[in-house]
């Protein structure tokens, strides 16, 4: 009988089979870890900053979902009762506190009736933000110090407020909501991006620093979110312009996420104690392109500048998205992101 043909050694298929291999081995070693972190947080104690609209109050109705105990801040009193009593028709147990989170006394105070009337934060969300948008041109001192003390010092405050209380549980949970800008610089977003950039670095710092506490920090850089935000941002130069562009892209489906996804995936990130989310995937992406060629996003960003409006208009003086309105925004290319401004609680009354 013929003999069967003898196959050739296939080194570089061997090298694929054990390649396949060892990466598997390693996503199942990641899950388990990841698993073995995870918590609940039904009826733990979550503070979340900048909690009465936006974003910090979907976080806030998802964690009265979760059955958490809630405390939220922020510095307007109204748009605080409008969210105490949002979150209180949802079954919560809910402290609503005002508080300028730029301001350490303040903080220490609001944290102090937090702890007497629910007991020290479990959990703490830094989510409390402000959004400055225009030409560099346009920017001044004052508004890159405003964008550190919201961005940076604000969280370093409520971090340093609970960090005493964690460290003795030797647990504790910390959320610091940055910015895709956080890791790649956005045009007309200056100020913005670097306060970002900042707390982005103090929070991956901040979770080498307290692992050995058993206290978990997970950094969250999101890309846009359609949570109602541009109507409370500010705009400077071509006002109107300026709020055309940001308040469309922020509505957009495929350019934006819904908020309530993004709340969510925040708080599985949370749970698992990991380092880091970014998303969406194409946020993912673009940050990890960022990083492998650096120069490559710089010019894109370059590029994306030149279809921005140029300085102009009332200049350095500053206008809230409610008083930019155009014929663009509102429109029928707003529509997604003004339904979540009434759902939110981000309109001006």
């Amino acid at each position: 009988m013929p003999s069967s043909p003898v196959r050739p050694y296939n080194k570089s298929q061997d090298v694929l089979v054990a390649a396949g291999a060892v990466l598997g081995l390693l996503a199942a070693a990641r899950a388990l870890s990841r698993r073995s972190r995870y918590i609940e947080l039904r009826g733990r104690v979550v503070l979340v900053t900048g909690g009465s609209r936006g974003l910090g109050l979907v976080l806030a109705r998802e964690l009265v979902a979760l059955g958490a105990k809630v405390a939220i801040c922020a510095r307007d009193e109204a748009e605080l009762e409008r969210a105490r009593a949002d979150l209180e028709a949802r079954g919560g147990q809910i402290v609503a506190l005002p508080c300028d989170i730029t301001e350490r006394r303040q903080v220490d105070a609001m944290l102090a009736q937090v702890r007497e009337r629910l007991g020290a934060v479990e959990v703490l969300i830094n989510n409390a933000g402000t959004i400055q948008v225009g030409p560099m041109e346009e920017m001044t001192p004052e508004d890159y110090e405003h964008a550190l003390r919201v961005h940076f010092w604000g969280p370093l405050f409520t971090t340093l407020g609970v960090l005493p209380d964690m460290r003795r549980r030797r647990a504790g949970r910390i959320v610091n909501i940055a910015s895709v800008g956080g890791k790649i610089a956005v045009p007309h977003l200056l100020p913005y991006s670097a306060s970002k950039f900042a707390l982005v670095g103090f929070s991956e710092g901040l979770r080498g620093g307290l692992a050995r506490h058993g206290i978990r920090v997970t950094t969250v850089c999101p890309g846009l979110m359609r949570t109602g935000s541009p109507r409370n941002a500010t705009f400077k130069g071509r006002h109107r312009e300026e709020f055309a562009w940001f308040s469309i892209g922020d509505s957009l489906p495929g350019l934006s996420m819904e908020a309530t996804r993004a709340a969510r995936r925040i708080l599985d990130a949370c749970r698992h104690g990991d380092a880091e989310l970014v998303m969406p995937l194409s946020t993912a992406l673009a940050v990890k392109l960022n990083a492998l060629a650096p120069g490559a996003g710089a010019a894109a960003m370059s590029l994306a500048e030149r279809f921005l409006p140029k300085p102009g208009g009332i200049g350095t003086d500053t206008r809230r998205g409610s008083e930019s309105e155009s014929r663009w925004s509102p429109s029928v290319l707003t529509t997604l992101g003004d339904q979540a401004a009434a759902r939110n609680n981000e309109l001006v009354t």
